[in-house]
């Protein structure tokens, strides 16, 4: 067998749809400035799928140092890699300022948010320590876990008694190898937006020997009174070993961090080989990134204004009897049940007949029968937005119990 026959014999779980979905369902095309509103096939629909949470994408001060910083330096400079050539003044100082406003020692940039998490666990592991981790974690923490040569445990979402049973075996192993635990979770889980227990993982510090990693993607710059992430809206910062952030989502840029105490985080500058052996990120991203952290610092309007957003959707979407799940956090995820066809169907309505774009989840990512719904609120929505929203879901999920949409995807794959 050659080594590509697979290609065109098995595309996976996803391929295996790209002829019907390529371009509508998967891969589809969002033209214009990033906003509320936003092309999709030609005709302005109302997007709800972005991770703009703060509306800082199309900030004119945001566009501003990002067009000012392009024309003076370019997309190039710093050339190499951090360690080798790629190190300024501008580097460190984000993440000096980075550092401060999560109330850490020190912070470190990685240049992606989902290479940057894998690389963090890959580095401050060895054969001899054990992960304990949440069964919901995000794919770039699973994957970090794959490069990992020790022993890991999983415990069920959010489930704090099992996670004790596992860190009780994780205990007596590195009691035999002479290493150490480490727990991950997520402070937002960005599927369905609930929490991770932070205050309740922290609590068994006292029973159990372990360092805590917090991937704080969707909590960066939406969670906590000054938006410094869910550990902030817990408490419990002095407690959390490891917080990581990324700029792609309330930064509405490229990058992230990972920030802790001094010598931790210095190991890590010196054993992330994702970090050592990458060229620095560029100097428009840096100078952005700067200009936006200082707008979520200064500027708490855009959160406030989120927030509204937020409350009026969840709170008007469960008050017309919808399912939001368990929900404590911007993602919105609505839960209805129907088939992988109806999902199809009722995506095409949205987006065709009520021109509202957001993400739908069906099986296998959700269990069989279940169709998700995820809308993703952000500073630039309007309560009109919210109103019409609702209005639309109200007569999908009419027709759904109607049983209106029972047409499968093949009939739909050319639009």
């Amino acid at each position: 067998m050659d080594l590509f026959d697979k290609c065109t014999v098995n595309l996976g779980p996803l391929g295996q749809y790209a002829d019907q979905a390529e371009g509508y369902f998967m891969f589809p095309k969002l033209e214009g400035d990033i906003s509320n509103k936003m092309i999709f096939k030609g005709k302005e629909r109302l997007i709800w799928s972005l991770n703009n949470y703060l509306g800082l994408a199309n900030h004119p001060e945001v566009r501003k140092a990002d067009a000012e910083a392009a024309a003076d330096y370019g997309m190039a400079y710093p050339m190499g890699a951090r360690m080798m050539s790629g190190q300024t003044d501008y580097h460190e100082q984000l993440e000096r300022e980075l550092a401060a406003y999560v109330k850490r020692e020190s912070a470190y940039l990685v240049n992606f948010g989902y290479q940057g998490m894998f690389s963090v666990i890959s580095a401050i592991v060895d054969r001899k320590d054990v992960i304990v981790y949440d069964s919901e974690a995000h794919a770039c923490i699973i994957d970090g876990m794959r490069m990992h040569f020790g022993k890991r445990f999983v415990y069920p979402h959010n489930n704090i008694d099992n996670l004790e049973i596992q860190l009780r075996r994780a205990q007596k192993m590195t009691a035999q190898t002479g290493g150490g635990i480490l727990v991950i979770t997520e402070g937002v889980y960005g599927m369905s937006g609930d929490l991770g227990k932070l205050d309740e993982i922290i609590a068994l510090k006292s029973k159990f020997n372990f360092r805590l990693l917090v991937d704080d993607a969707h909590g960066f710059g939406t969670m906590g009174p000054t938006g410094a992430g869910t550990d902030e809206y817990f408490g419990v910062q002095k407690d959390v070993d490891l917080y990581f952030g990324t700029f792609a989502k309330s930064m509405a840029g490229i990058g992230g961090f990972i920030a802790g105490d001094k010598h931790v985080i210095k190991y890590l500058m010196y054993n992330m080989r994702s970090q050592i052996f990458a060229k620095s990120l560029p100097m428009p991203m840096v100078l952005g990134a700067l200009k936006r952290l200082e707008l979520i610092r200064t500027q708490p309007e855009h959160r406030e204004k989120l927030w509204t957003i937020v409350n009026a959707l969840q709170q008007g979407l469960k008050k017309e009897g919808f399912d939001l799940g368990r929900t404590e956090s911007p993602v919105t995820p609505v839960i209805l049940n129907g088939t992988v066809g109806e999902a199809t169907q009722i995506t095409f309505d949205l987006r065709e007949n009520y021109n509202i774009f957001c993400s739908i989840v069906g099986y296998p990512v959700v269990p069989k029968g279940v169709i998700l719904l995820r809308l993703i609120p952000t500073a630039v929505h309007t309560l009109e937005d919210v109103a019409y929203t609702i209005k639309a879901f109200k007569e999908v999920k009419h027709k759904l119990e109607q049983k209106a949409y029972t047409t499968e995807m093949a009939s739909i794959a050319n639009v």
